[in-house]
């Protein structure tokens, strides 16, 4: 009985010392400690889910470098072509509550300076409220117009027009 106590003893001295020597031995050969990254995605709005695969996170980062919402001719209207780039970013900001970005809303060449600011306002205030609806704080998100003054792309015709006719939400 005595016999058993001590080798019991031995043993559990062992483990420790063992344990002790682990801790404190190689570092890399550890497993990392759970990321507290706060660009972890949100698959299914308001549930709050992290999505820890890597090839998921990469899915959502692709959802989230397409940042461009064009606009018709002299118009404000999300266009229903642009609601997964909206969709995508409303996740992202519900999953991320402490995450915020910019609208800039922008417009072609044609019209007065004080009337392209005012159009270039009301498309970005179109894709903030595309994006309240989808459950998004309105303190995460912030809107300025450009006007025609920050062109996407040269030109006087149609082509390079409809590039301008835009507003970008941009990750800050």
């Amino acid at each position: 009985m005595m016999k058993n106590k001590v080798l019991l003893s031995l043993v559990a001295v062992s483990m420790l010392a063992l344990g002790a020597c682990a801790s404190k031995g190689d570092k890399t050969a550890s497993t990392p400690p759970p990321s507290n990254d706060s660009s972890a995605y949100n698959s299914t709005a308001g549930q709050g889910t992290q999505l820890g695969d890597e090839d998921a996170r990469a899915a959502a980062e692709r959802a989230l470098t397409n940042n461009i919402v064009y606009f018709d001719y002299d118009s404000s209207a999300v266009k229903p072509e642009y609601s997964s780039i909206v969709d995508a970013y409303a996740k992202y900001l519900v999953a991320n509550p402490v995450a915020k970005v910019r609208i800039e809303g922008h417009t072609d060449e044609r019209g007065s300076r004080e009337y392209n600011v005012a159009l270039g306002e009301r498309r970005a205030n179109s894709v903030k409220d595309a994006l309240l609806t989808d459950g998004v704080s309105a303190a995460q998100i912030s809107v300025i117009s450009y006007g025609e003054e920050r062109p996407a792309a040269e030109g006087h015709d149609e082509a390079a027009w409809s590039q301008n006719r835009r507003a970008q939400i941009i990750r800050q």
